[in-house]
């Protein structure tokens, strides 16, 4: 009876994030993921989306949570896929298409939960996008908002 009662207490003891945490029943994986889909990588208060990878059908918070623990290349969305439900919002759940996406002003149509406007820098990574939308660097980008006090 005690052992049970101290496993009870370890799983209540649970760290807050996760490898693998699921958002109204999507899972979304990569490194230390919390329960609004944030990542060691990018975590301010905006950070609350996942990105279905083309290449695998997983989500993922970001292009380095993928790049760390899949065992494949990364493929962009081609624009005639635009139209495929591939952003997740981390606060609702809810899923918009790579085109819903882009034209939500950085806000959840659902929930009205504010996304990141940075994230715009780096569609490159993950749609096919103009060649004047790819020249800015992402690790440059990371850089400057991690030592950004506005996020």
């Amino acid at each position: 009876m005690l052992l049970a009662f101290n496993l009870s207490l370890a799983q209540e003891a649970a760290p807050e994030v996760f490898n693998i945490v699921e958002i109204e029943g999507v899972r979304v994986f990569g490194k230390s993921v919390d329960h609004q889909t944030r990542c060691v990588h990018w975590h301010s208060a905006l950070d609350v989306i996942a990105i279905k990878f083309k290449c695998c059908d997983k989500y993922y918070p970001c292009f380095s949570c993928h790049e760390e623990e899949a065992d494949h290349e990364h493929q962009v969305w081609p624009k005639s896929e635009f139209n495929q439900k591939a952003i997740l919002c981390g606060v609702c759940g809810h899923e918009l298409s790579i085109q819903e996406y882009m034209d939500a002003d950085n806000t959840c149509p659902k929930c009205e939960a504010s996304f990141n406007p940075g994230c715009s820098n780096h569609y490159h990574l993950y749609f096919d996008m103009p060649e004047k939308n790819k020249t800015k660097s992402y690790f440059g980008i990371k850089a400057f908002y991690k030592n950004s006090s506005t996020l």
